[in-house]
């Protein structure tokens, strides 16, 4: 119970107050000081053979999962019992659950979005995607927002909260850091393709469950329940991730759009096939809709753990 219950705990005050601006100031976040951590040892272990690099990745990730962790694992233990306990807990779940930081950061693009002011979108969309924004039309800077919104759903929220309900601090330190290592290292080009590997398959094998549940959570919601359901049945096992493609298909079935598709990467086009491609491209008020969405989402989200909390007193 009282995992679930500091998971509820932790999701509440992040939806309540995000990472307050003036503590990032001060303290950072500890997602920043574990990819500092990473990043050190990425400059100093990623080199040689393509075999060493494979070896020194795979070490890296093992060293960030425990770095991460047996801290997590050393504050719970300490953890008094009762609702004290369960309230310290939740405080220190809360900053490892970027539920606020998400819905801030996708509101950004849709309020110029929908005044029509492209340029203030574009700089929007580039701070949460990969892609360029300079290329993005009104639709592509719709269905860039869209579908960080919904990929980010699973690995900022549903996904930390999960392993946390599984095992505690110990399992949403470790998820985090899991998921920080694929941000940073888990990415398909020459650099990082080997010295990535493992870290990027672990975090698939870590999100493969709460990708689909957040798919679930947006269809549950939905106005066109059957409709999500049948998009990721049929398109999420074409998208590029073995993840992603639940909430997003979800996601586009239910505004009614479409999602994915070609973009481009620096000076690369990637050819990826469309989610729910029968459907016309977001309009402009489509990102406000999506953000109603997953606040649907994400306040059944907080009412299942509530229900298991008090199942499991």
């Amino acid at each position: 119970m009282s995992a679930v219950a500091m998971m509820l705990g932790g999701l509440l005050i992040d939806a309540a107050f995000g990472w307050p601006d003036r503590l990032y100031a001060r303290i950072g976040h500890p997602v920043t000081w574990l990819g500092s951590a990473i990043a050190a040892a990425e400059r100093r272990l990623n080199r040689g053979s393509r075999a060493r690099r494979l070896w020194s990745g795979a070490v890296t990730c093992a060293g960030a999962i425990a770095l991460a962790t047996v801290p997590a694992a050393l504050l719970q233990a300490a953890l008094p019992d009762g609702a004290m306990g369960v309230l310290l807990g939740a405080l220190l779940a809360w900053p490892l659950i970027a539920a606020r930081s998400l819905h801030d950061h996708v509101s950004a693009v849709a309020r110029p979005l929908l005044a029509g002011d492209t340029n203030a979108a574009r700089r929007a969309v580039s701070m949460i995607v990969g892609r360029d924004p300079a290329q993005l039309d009104e639709a592509g800077l719709g269905r860039a927002a869209i579908e960080s919104l919904a990929e980010n759903a699973s690995d900022g929220v549903v996904a930390p909260i999960f392993w946390g309900c599984v095992a505690g601090l110990p399992g949403i330190a470790a998820y985090k850091a899991i998921n920080t290592l694929d941000s940073m290292i888990g990415h398909r080009n020459e650099r990082y393709e080997a010295f990535g590997k493992v870290s990027a398959r672990v975090d698939d094998v870590a999100n493969w469950l709460p990708a689909r549940l957040t798919g679930l959570l947006f269809a549950f919601v939905s106005t066109r329940p059957r409709a999500c359901l049948s998009a990721m049945r049929r398109d999420a096992p074409a998208h590029r991730s073995p993840n992603a493609g639940w909430p997003e298909g979800a996601m586009a079935a239910s505004l009614g759009i479409r999602l994915s598709g070609p973009r481009v990467y620096g000076e690369s086009v990637a050819d990826e096939p469309w989610l729910n491609g029968a459907a016309p491209d977001p309009g402009p008020g489509d990102v406000g809709r999506a953000l109603a969405l997953y606040r649907r989402a994400m306040a059944l989200g907080a009412l299942v753990l509530a229900l298991a909390a008090a199942a499991l007193i």
